[in-house]
């Protein structure tokens, strides 16, 4: 068996992801996004990107990055490398790295496929999504869409497969 191992991620224009360990935008869509395609598969994430969450995913596989060898929070798999990490998830059709940006950038050149919702506006923050490596990936699908509220926020959802 194979696996697509994939990134999925939500970065501004500027590529930011996030500030203070906190997601900047509230995108009902892409949060049930997020869900539906992670759903009963292995997310793989760094430690500070697990600390952001309130619990460890339901019915994923998720496993933790971190250099930390004493590190430990119920419901998780530690694992010091992505190497190891990609180890545990070795019979998941599509594993998923979801973050943070250290993670992604580790990760950016050997996965075969990225998930991405652009959100078009400028943010301040301090993790950031690596560039997409054009030679290396292709956009297959782009889904534009606008979140309407106190703020207009436009987005897309963009699928890069590698080429």
């Amino acid at each position: 068996m194979t696996n697509e191992l994939t990134i999925i991620a939500a970065a501004s224009n500027n590529n930011v992801i996030g500030n203070n360990n906190k997601l900047i935008w509230h995108i009902p869509k892409d949060l049930i996004r997020f869900k539906e395609l992670t759903l009963n598969h292995a997310v793989i994430m760094g430690r500070k990107t697990f600390e952001s969450l309130p619990n460890p995913l339901p019915n994923r596989l998720n496993i933790v990055v971190t250099r930390n060898t004493n590190y430990y929070n119920e419901g998780i798999t530690v694992c010091k490398s992505i190497e190891e990490a990609l180890t545990h998830c070795k019979n998941d059709s599509q594993p998923f790295i979801i973050g943070g940006g250290e993670i992604y950038t580790q990760t950016i050149d050997i996965v075969d496929k990225i998930e991405l919702t652009r959100v078009y506006k400028t943010y301040d923050g301090d993790a950031y999504f690596p560039d997409i490596p054009e030679e290396k990936f292709e956009l297959v699908n782009e889904e534009a869409n606008e979140l309407n509220g106190d703020e207009k926020i436009k987005y897309s959802f963009l699928t890069y497969k590698k080429k």
